[in-house]
């Protein structure tokens, strides 16, 4: 009966110790109750790399690291099994080549029915690859994390599924200005401003990143001391494996440095490209008053021979006198034109700015009639300004004119002036000091396109056939030529205000009107003549000897060298400043070389910068006169 019983039990211990032997992937051993390994399965064999014969009868204490051992962990773990019945834990074991693994150990006491301890089973995993990618994930999120918190021109931060703060990186506290205690766990609404919080915007941007997968957009921000900050704001969902929301990424940059500096930039190019397009307009402007000057000098100057040989039948008078008119009227033209392109002739003095207000009073009076009340408020140290007297006061009665149009029923010009100090820096002017005339009126002023375009050249407001469009352009032109700055500012229904910064005169300049030219007689002369222009150069030579000079003319300044040379006669020269080939300045500065005391004058149809001897020769504006002739003549002989 006894071997009945035992047979079974022996064969189910021979296929459990087959099952055993047969795992592989677990140390799976016994060990006596002194700690000594008395069996060992393929599993141990193969990730502890000892053979059973090798290891049978060792104390199982050799598979702890010698700092485990120092510190009496094999014993310990052996008496936590007895006494609470199991012992599981994790820690690092040596194989038989030296080499350490991380593994998951479980040790439980085996006891015989009478309590006695038998011994120990003992089952071991290496969980080496789990612990290297737990400590490669743990060195990973560290490092990130370690990169958020040194991040300071971001902010980057959690928020809950219901909106609410669950982090906070310096970023978000440099930017936004609050401390991690006083922002955790409250609603990142309080960032919106009022206006986005009544919308629903935050709301919204959750919702947009939820549906969409990401919000982005730029709007405006609240630190906590209540100023506010252009930000750039990404949302991004995070999703659970299953699917679930478990909240927001939140990445918060401070735009408002960079907008500015860009907006700064566009205003810079829009302002550069606006003084380019002003300046190929004035190049334009005056080459076309250049021409048109050459055409008038000939109209006016056969018109004026004409006039003097005509009978005395009053309808040819008539018919001269209105033609005369129409070309002043081209000439007046031109000189705005001149004006706005920077380039008409100027004859700058010290003017005092309040007796030439009031010098053309007389004249502002009958032009702006009764309805229109004037006002000066002028200081009476106010210190004179280098101006040309004729175009500052064309200057002034222009935009007089545009105020008293500007207010059909009536109303009140004012003007005032003051005295600063220009540093430079940022303003347009060169330092120095500069007195700033205003001209400003009560009337329907002008909106922001208006004003934007209101000193572009032949822009106007007054219909057709009632201005030219060159008025402001005109008055910008001629007072950037003396060097100051012209500024109009004005709002819908506010009236305007025109700023004139001129220039100071230096200390101890006087304020004198400008001396008259006296007529002198001058001898019957010589005149070689020299313009490109035949109907110029014809005209020019008809008038002077109607004058009573001997002309003699040629269409060149290679031409003019080889008749001066020729001509030892020749007691004048007044030739064309702008020629091809070769200049008036040009031929000025050869001639001189040839004969230093022959009297040479320039005539030019606009302002040029002069060098060297042409600087100090005498100037014939064009178009001139047969008076203009005789007193530059005079001039030049002196």
């Amino acid at each position: 009966m006894s071997e009945d019983r035992n047979r079974p039990s022996t064969v189910e211990d021979k296929r459990f110790r087959l099952l055993i032997d047969a795992v592989i992937d677990y140390a799976i051993y016994m060990i006596d109750p002194d700690g000594i390994i008395t069996s060992w399965n393929a599993g141990a064999r193969r990730f502890k790399g000892y053979e059973e014969a090798e290891i049978l009868g060792q104390h199982f204490s050799r598979f702890y690291t010698d700092d485990d051992r120092r510190a009496g962990l094999p014993q310990r773990a052996l008496d936590t099994a007895i006494r609470e019945g199991r012992f599981e834990g994790e820690g690092w074991r040596v194989r038989k080549d030296g080499t350490h693994f991380w593994c998951h150990v479980v040790i439980d006491p085996i006891f015989d029915p009478s309590g006695t301890l038998l011994g120990f089973a003992k089952i071991t995993r290496d969980l080496t690859d789990r612990k290297m990618a737990e400590e490669v994930l743990k060195q990973s999120e560290q490092q990130f994390r370690l990169l958020v918190q040194s991040v300071t021109d971001y902010a980057i931060y959690m928020l809950s599924p219901d909106g609410r703060v669950s982090n906070w990186n310096p970023g978000a506290q440099r930017i936004k200005g609050y401390l991690p205690e006083e922002v955790i766990g409250q609603h990142f609404s309080m960032f919106y401003t009022p206006e986005d919080r009544d919308a629903r915007e935050p709301q919204r941007t959750l919702e947009i990143a939820v549906r969409e997968g990401r919000f982005e957009n730029k709007g405006w921000r609240m630190r906590k001391d209540g100023t506010q900050f252009l930000a750039h704001v990404i949302v991004d969902p995070i999703w659970g494996d299953t699917g679930t929301l478990l909240g927001f990424a939140k990445i918060t940059r401070d735009i408002t440095e960079v907008t500015q500096a860009q907006q700064a930039l566009e205003q810079t190019r829009e302002a550069l490209f606006q003084a380019q397009k002003m300046q190929a307009i004035g190049q334009l402007s005056g080459g076309i008053a250049h021409d048109f000057n050459n055409l008038l000098t000939v109209i006016l100057g056969n018109l004026e021979i004409v006039r003097k040989r005509v009978t005395d039948d009053p309808k040819i008078t008539r018919l001269i006198d209105n033609a005369t008119q129409g070309a002043l009227r081209g000439v007046s033209l031109t000189q705005r034109m001149l004006a706005f392109a920077r380039r008409q002739e100027l004859k700058s003095v010290p003017v005092r700015i309040p007796a030439l207000v009031e010098g053309i009073s007389g004249l502002l009076r009958s032009s702006l009639g009764p309805s229109v009340k004037v006002e000066t408020r002028f200081p009476e140290d106010l210190e004179p300004v280098m101006a040309d007297i004729n175009q500052l006061e064309l200057a002034v009665l222009n935009l007089a004119t545009n105020a008293r149009d500007a207010m059909p029923h009536g109303g009140t010009i004012i003007f005032s002036a003051r005295t600063e100090e220009v540093t430079g820096g940022a303003s347009s002017l060169a330092a120095g000091r500069y007195v700033c005339l205003n001209i400003a009126d009560t009337g329907e002023g002008m909106d922001e396109t208006t004003l934007a375009s209101a000193m572009d050249p032949f822009f106007t407001t007054k219909g057709v056939g009632k201005g030219t469009g060159l008025g402001l352009s005109m008055v910008h032109g001629f007072i950037e030529q003396l060097g100051g700055r012209f500024i109009l500012k004005s709002n819908k229904d506010q009236g305007t205000t025109a700023e004139l910064w001129l220039p100071v005169a230096t200390r101890g300049s006087v304020a004198e009107p400008v001396a008259q030219t006296q007529t002198v007689e001058v001898p019957r002369l010589c005149v070689l003549v020299v313009d490109d222009d035949s109907l110029v150069l014809t005209s020019t030579s008809l008038l002077l000897e109607d004058l009573g000079h001997r002309v003699i003319s040629a269409p060149s300044g290679a031409r003019a060298l080889e008749l001066f040379g020729s001509e030892p006669d020749i007691d004048l020269v007044i030739t064309d400043m702008a020629m091809p080939q070769m200049s008036g300045a040009q031929l000025a500065n050869a001639i001189r070389l040839i004969r230093p005391s022959v009297p040479i004058i320039l005539a030019t149809g606009f302002a040029e910068r002069l060098e060297g001897i042409a600087e100090r020769l005498p100037r014939l504006s064009k178009p001139f006169t047969q008076l203009n002739l005789v007193e530059v003549i005079a001039l030049a002989m002196k």
